[in-house]
């Protein structure tokens, strides 16, 4: 069983005069999954909005070191399955 307890990734564009700093910060709990993403550009006050996915909706959802893993795993094996689909988050935060 594969499951991302938490997961935090940052982006950092060096962009002058405005450098942007993207982090998405992924949490499990009880009631499912909440996704906080933050935005800061150059000197300007960090953005910050938080949404949830329950658990039905992640049902089969795989994140970045669960998938990594399962993928090792598929190899070791040398087997894929043909029917072998994952949900997925966009860098957005959206299902896909």
């Amino acid at each position: 069983q594969l499951e991302t307890l938490e997961q935090e990734e940052q982006e950092c564009l060096e962009l002058r005069p405005h450098p942007t700093e993207k982090r998405t910060h992924i949490v499990s709990q009880q009631h499912g999954m909440t996704v906080t993403k933050t935005l800061q550009e150059g000197e300007a006050e960090p953005q910050c909005h938080s949404f949830c996915y329950s658990r039905a909706k992640l049902r089969g959802l795989l994140l970045e070191g669960a998938s990594l893993l399962l993928l090792r795993v598929l190899a070791r094996r040398q087997t894929m399955p043909p029917d072998l689909v994952f949900p997925a988050m966009d860098t957005e935060g959206d299902l896909c």
